[in-house]
């Protein structure tokens, strides 16, 4: 959610920040600004409700020059969108301007107060509750910048990341972070800012990740500068990114959400390289080698996740359960967060978030530390909060996911949790050898069948024309497919705006059998597998009462064929990796959909990539 870019430097800094925008419209947002310091300190701040071309078209025959500046993609929590809501934030002298990504709880409580001695507020934000209270402490006890940021984030409750100028001290940026993604990029003489790595990449390849309360200083005559709250100094890591620019293109394809299902199979391959060896017939994880005895001791596992890592993670239960005969727990991380859990040392939770920013995935995690729990990461973005705050963990490794609608991440998390169970079940000796080592097999082999899959796409194509006029849908599986079920419904509404359910197939019969008839479209996925003669008689149950089948089957099905109104015959695999090879064409229906409705495929309305806060 939001985003957050800083440049200062010898370049001119408004062309470096527009781009850092564009390259963070993914996350999500409804406005977009930006504030510069001019050569003669003149602060001009430029906002724009819509996109950052709307912001580009607002500051067109506008002073932009400078080579300080931050700029801000918000997506709207206190207050609605609208220019006067959006970042940069003045203070009231106009000396200071803020960004800020995250939720002050308390701003209530600070703008009465701020309020009480004199000061006006032109927005609904908590954000420039933050700016004024800065200056209000930089004014009465007479501080520099530094000093007044972090006195006032003591005081304050909640999630932030910001960057503050102040047109007085043109030579640098202040900049903070807690439980909101924050990265400084490194170069000669210039320092950047982001909430990713994305936007400075393209610049250097050196990075500072930002710990909770801490207060970077971004002088471009001095080192970067960084201490916490409590005025101790930090020792700042300097750390080198891999990340080519060429993933941050669309690469020819029209959206990044296509270019990103196309790219699954040379991802699981990513994935798996160095983990799964087939000609040595093993799984190796190396987080099972370092931490293997506290693993195999748990008494159990707690998947905690949101959205689509939610869906994975029950996939991964189903895993887990069935080959390291442990039992495994699917929490929302929302709810488990703040429901008074029953954990202790003996648990290992697994904390899955793609962008390793997730703010309740987070918050879970650092509660069932508390509570002594093993923690085990399962995240893409490399440096990100999670990883940092795991005892261990596995990165997914499919590259930046820039698409809104998470694709190419699920299947990688659905990978890692495989290989997981894999290791795990060896180690415990709870497979049988021989099934051990078809798994292995047959696990590598995916890629190339997901590549079978990728040729439908222009018949997927052609067959999304015709459900354009669906208002619902229902998605129905049986036993590892359930999942997938209830993330193609998911894809479909986040980018066609359709309302679509998943459900088990068998749960059918209790309640959504109602809504079935001519008009409703069911897609169903009936593989060959051990659940096939019970969704086969779901399907009977559809047909006669005229609803309108969509099955995924196996290639060469006979029955399930003859019955539905349309097939997508998918080649087999086994039943523990069918999800991996299903959720392909519903991902590819839900594309084609929206892209047939007019719809932004990659940035949806309402929603951000990275969910930072509650």
């Amino acid at each position: 959610m939001c985003g957050i870019v800083g440049y200062i430097g010898k370049r001119q800094a408004y062309p470096i920040l527009i781009k850092g925008l564009k390259r963070l419209e993914y996350r999500g947002y409804d406005s977009a600004g930006v504030a510069l310091i001019n050569e003669g300190c003149d602060l001009n701040v430029y906002k724009a409700k819509g996109k950052v071309s709307d912001l580009e078209e607002y500051v067109g025959d506008k002073d932009i020059s400078g080579v300080v500046g931050i700029a801000h993609t918000r997506w709207a929590t206190h207050g609605e969108p609208c220019q006067v809501n959006a970042h940069p934030h003045y203070s009231s002298s106009g000396n200071l301007a803020l960004i800020h990504n995250g939720i002050i709880e308390n701003y209530a409580t600070l703008k009465a107060k701020l309020q009480a001695k004199g000061y006006l507020f032109k927005s609904s934000t908590d954000t420039e509750v933050l700016v004024q209270l800065i200056e209000y402490i930089q004014t009465n006890k007479n501080l520099e910048l530094l000093e007044a940021v972090k006195i006032a984030l003591r005081s304050v409750i909640g999630a932030y990341a910001i960057a503050v100028l102040d047109k007085r001290m043109p030579g640098q940026i202040i900049a903070a972070r807690k439980s909101s993604p924050l990265v400084v990029g490194v170069g000669e003489g210039e320092f950047f800012l982001a909430s990713d790595a994305s936007p400075i990449v393209e610049f250097t390849d050196k990075v500072v990740y930002l710990d909770d309360e801490e207060v970077a200083v971004l002088n471009p005559a001095e080192e970067l500068k960084v201490v916490n709250l409590h005025n101790v100094g930090v020792n700042p890591e300097v750390k080198t990114i891999d990340l080519e620019l060429s993933q941050l293109e669309k690469g020819g394809y029209p959206h990044f959400m296509l270019k990103e299902i196309f790219e699954q199979p040379d991802c699981l391959n990513d994935c798996m390289r160095g983990r799964v060896n087939v000609e040595a017939n093993h799984v190796v994880l190396s987080a099972v080698i370092d931490h293997k005895e506290r693993l195999l001791a748990a008494r159990r596992f707690i998947i905690v996740a949101c959205g689509t890592s939610w869906h994975a993670g029950l996939i991964g239960k189903h895993v887990i359960e069935n080959f390291c005969r442990i039992p495994v727990e699917v929490e929302y991380a929302s709810e488990f967060r703040y429901r008074n859990p029953v954990i202790d040392e003996r648990d290992v939770v697994i904390a899955v978030s793609q962008s390793g920013e997730t703010a309740d995935t987070l918050a879970a995690v650092e509660m069932a530390k508390k509570k002594g729990a093993f923690i085990y990461g399962i995240c893409n973005a490399v440096g990100s909060s999670i990883p940092r705050n795991t005892h261990t963990g596995s990165y997914i490794h499919v590259g930046p996911e820039i698409g809104v609608a998470s694709t190419k991440a699920f299947t990688g998390q659905v990978t890692v949790l495989t290989m997981l169970a894999l290791c795990l079940a060896k180690e415990k000796q709870t497979i049988d050898e021989a099934a051990y080592l078809q798994l292995v097999e047959e696990l590598s082999r995916v890629p190339d069948k997901m590549k079978q899959v990728l040729e439908m796409n222009g018949r997927i194509a052609e067959l999304s024309r015709i459900f354009t006029y669906a208002h619902n849908f229902l998605y129905l599986g049986r036993g590892y497919n359930y999942p997938v079920a209830l993330e193609g419904a998911l894809k479909l509404k986040e980018i066609s705006y359709i309302h679509a359910e998943g459900y088990p197939a068998a749960e059918m019969k209790h309640g959504p059998i109602a809504l079935i008839d001519a008009e409703m479209p069911v897609v169903v996925i009936a593989t060959q597998n051990g659940m096939y003669e019970k969704i086969l008689s779901n399907i009977q149950e559809i047909k006669a009462r005229k609803g309108k089948v969509i099955a995924i089957v196996t290639e060469g099905d006979q029955v399930i064929s003859k019955l539905a109104d349309d097939v997508i015959e998918l080649p087999g695999t086994l039943e523990c990796l069918e999800p991996l090879i299903t959720t392909i064409p519903l991902q590819m229906l839900a594309y084609h959909i929206a892209v047939c409705k007019g719809k932004d495929v990659d940035q949806p309305r309402n929603l951000a990539k990275s969910v930072t806060v509650e």
